[in-house]
């Protein structure tokens, strides 16, 4: 069993790695932050720098020197990069979507499962103890017949650090969408199928299918109103509604959170995890299905 600290590297140096990862890294037990790859080898140096860990602009000789990967970088990069890491036996905390294409998913878990090394995927709700305890309640009471939610974020607006290339690529569907699809996942059950639609912008409307009978809707969107902006879920049943906390959320500590939990499993050995790289790729297909029915509609759309 490993017993000390593990040195994490940090694969990104963006906004969401300066406020979120970065002091995660460095005020988690069990972790050891070593060092820093970015593709802006300034940026790297500066963030290193002010946590005294090592720049690398170089993928090896940055993975050479640490036990596990922490990633913020989009999906694409993340996909390539981790595939590397877990085939040099590093753990991983990977954010979502894990992937953008099925067969860069699927390489990633076939990578992480020949090599026997810990994975969680940052879904923040997920490691929340406020969300948690709602979930603790809905599998408690049971007899959920669906359930409803609806992302309405704003990241698009020109002035929003979130607004980065591959969100606006990609849209919601893809950013927000993989929360939504793992909340209702965990609340009622595993998706068995998804219907998809598409509205103005980015608003994608989806209807998940999931294992029981229990059926949900989500409307994911980057480009609402900051007026309109907001983020609500519920389960329904025979026992009424029970709505999940919509309170503030503090990504640094459910960061924490993601973090201890990869460190326990990698001494442990444990492989497992509920949000690990395998769940982390369910998400992804049925994100992709939903992209094929919508991307469909609209070629026929623009055959008519």
């Amino acid at each position: 069993m490993i017993t000390q600290p593990l040195r994490f590297g940090l694969a990104g140096t963006g906004y969401w790695a300066r406020i979120t990862h970065a002091p995660a890294l460095a005020a988690t037990e069990g972790v050891e932050f070593a060092a820093v790859w970015g593709r802006n080898p300034r940026a790297a140096a500066d963030l290193a720098g002010e946590y005294r860990a090592t720049a690398y602009h170089d993928v090896s000789p940055f993975l050479a020197g640490v036990d596990a990967v922490c990633f913020a970088v989009p999906p694409d990069v993340q996909a390539a990069i981790a595939t590397q890491a877990a085939r040099a036996g590093k753990h991983l905390l990977l954010e979502k979507p894990v992937a953008l294409t099925e067969a860069a998913a699927d390489g990633l878990v076939e990578a992480v499962e020949q090599a026997g090394v810990a994975s969680v995927v940052f879904f923040t709700q997920r490691f929340q103890p406020d969300v948690r305890a709602w979930l603790a309640e809905v599998e408690a009471r049971g007899g959920w017949a669906g359930g409803v939610s609806a992302w309405l974020g704003s990241a698009l607006r020109e002035s929003n650090p979130f607004n980065t290339p591959w969100r606006r690529d990609r849209g919601g569907l893809w950013d927000v969408g993989p929360h939504m699809v793992s909340l209702l996942w965990a609340s009622l059950g595993p998706v068995t199928s998804v219907t998809a639609d598409a509205g103005p912008a980015d608003v994608t409307h989806l209807v998940l299918h999931h294992r029981g009978g229990a059926t949900s809707t989500a409307t994911l969107t980057l480009s609402a109103a900051e007026a309109a902006a907001g983020f609500e879920t519920y389960v329904w049943g025979k026992s009424g509604r029970l709505p999940m906390p919509g309170g503030d959320v503090d990504p640094v500590a459910a960061l924490h959170t993601a973090l201890g939990e990869l460190v326990a499993n990698a001494r442990a050995g444990q492989t497992e995890h509920p949000c690990d790289v395998r769940f982390g790729r369910d998400v992804g297909r049925v994100l992709a299905e939903a992209q094929r029915q919508i991307d469909a509609r609209r070629a026929g759309l623009a055959r008519a």
